[in-house]
């Protein structure tokens, strides 16, 4: 089996942040206060949410959190949709998304497999009833992707086509061309 430490982990997070700073860079400014539908995020409060979502899990990890039930999670989570929802400019929102995204793939990259398999226990009624960190740390991409997949649908929406769907639109078209023809 393949070895997945902090250094991949790292790599594949980089990977998703960079294409989500595309979305943000594609996005007209002007676009930011475009909601999908009513009571949803708007593009900048989403930019925005994604950009501080990644504290939660710096916070577990950082002070080494083995028992969730000791996270004062009203606390946490009051600051970071304070932060969140502070007004920003496309170019503050695109600079936090990097900034935030640099610190913590190189606090990932830093991981070794002994803390990477340590296990946390989750709060009552969780199932399972502990992760790993490991998997506590997959989750800060899940999360980061399935905000990505809103954002791209906005995309469509606003009449822009993706950036991750013209470049599979280009590899399809010279794939096609330089495919011997059918008889």
């Amino acid at each position: 089996m393949a070895q997945y430490g902090g250094k991949e982990l790292a790599e594949a997070f980089r990977t998703v942040r960079t294409n989500t700073i595309k979305i943000a860079e594609e996005i007209p400014e002007d676009k930011y206060s475009f909601r999908a539908a009513p009571d949803t995020r708007s593009v900048a409060q989403l930019l925005a949410h994604i950009g501080v979502a990644t504290r939660f899990q710096s916070h577990v990890h950082v002070n080494r959190v083995t028992d969730m039930t000791t996270v004062n999670f009203g606390a946490l989570f009051q600051e970071f949709v304070a932060e969140g929802s502070r007004p920003r400019s496309k170019a503050e929102l695109v600079a936090l998304l990097k900034s935030e995204g640099d610190a913590f793939a190189n606090y990932l990259q830093g991981l070794d497999d002994a803390f990477l398999s340590e296990a946390v226990r989750l709060p009552p009624g969780a199932q399972p009833p502990s992760k790993t960190r490991f998997e506590m740390f997959l989750s800060a991409k899940e999360h980061e992707m399935h905000h990505r997949g809103q954002l791209m649908l906005i995309e469509r929406i606003l009449g822009i086509v993706p950036h991750l769907t013209r470049q599979m639109q280009e590899r399809m078209a010279a794939m096609n061309a330089s495919a011997p023809a059918q008889r």
